[in-house]
């Protein structure tokens, strides 16, 4: 995939992970092509500074990956006995307590939460592989164009582990239960059609269309006024926690404060 940030003064350029903004605009972009854009904790470290460096200028995010792959998933040295050194290996990580494991892992799930504020609109742009912590990685986002070559694979459970890096809510909520449970304990690919259709993709397009189809979906998204683009995603992300009637209400008050906003009355 083009680099459409190629001219920009990156905010961040490190660890694999190089984060350009153009305004409203920010692009979060995986670098190691040479590597399918393999994923380490360095990596997810970054990337978790990146969220932190995000101007208040920036409505849409897009995430990306240079070359074939989006991202295939985690560097391989992990799985081995002498890992990544600086980094604990899974053997050191299950010497450690209980506690010490949690607070391990969930440092390792902030690189993929941030996506979701409601401040803010984020696309992931996936061609060729996005294997398990690159499936997850993707799932962090709130919206996916895909590429005609993408496959998606979550790759966890064969290898005895559990998708743990944020992905399992976001693929129930996108393809419901049953499907998700078989994606995630066969470990098959989910292809570019099958992506759209079970709701896991917003589009699909050729893979020379897809920066351009990423653009075009920013665009439409900068298009229409913050504040109800924030309200709005807060209103649609809180729906399936609430009851009919506490979503009704939700609405009401965030009409409300819309109105109010429009009209220039402050509380």
């Amino acid at each position: 995939m083009a680099s459409p940030d190629k001219d920009l003064a990156p905010v961040l350029d490190k660890d694999g992970v190089r984060l350009t903004v153009d305004d409203a605009l920010a692009t979060v972009t995986l670098t190691n092509p040479a590597k399918r854009n393999a994923q380490s904790p360095a990596m997810w470290r970054a990337l978790a500074e990146a969220g932190k460096l995000l101007p208040g200028t920036v409505r849409v995010v897009v995430l990306r990956g240079e070359g074939q792959s989006f991202s295939a998933g985690l560097d391989r040295r992990m799985f081995t006995p002498e890992g990544i050194e600086g980094e604990p290996t899974f053997i050191d990580l299950a010497r450690r307590d209980d506690a010490g494991i949690d607070a391990t892992i969930a440092e390792y799930q902030e690189a993929f939460t941030w996506w979701r504020r409601n401040d803010l609109v984020s696309i992931a742009a996936v061609q060729g592989h996005a294997i398990g912590a690159g499936f997850q990685l993707a799932l962090a986002c709130d919206l996916r164009i895909v590429a005609d070559d993408v496959q998606f694979a979550m790759r966890e459970t064969s290898l005895g582990l559990v998708p743990d890096l944020t992905g399992t809510h976001p693929l129930v909520g996108l393809v419901g239960y049953a499907r998700a449970l078989e994606i995630c304990v066969t470990g098959r690919f989910v292809h570019a059609e099958e992506a759209v259709v079970s709701g896991l993709a917003n589009a699909a397009v050729p893979a020379a269309e897809l920066e351009a189809a990423t653009a075009d979906l920013a665009a439409a998204l900068l298009a229409a006024p913050r504040d109800a683009v924030v309200e709005t995603k807060a209103l649609l992300r809180g729906a399936p926690e609430r009851t009919y009637d506490d979503q009704r209400t939700a609405e009401r008050a965030a009409q409300t404060r819309r109105l109010r906003d429009l009209a220039g009355i402050g509380d």
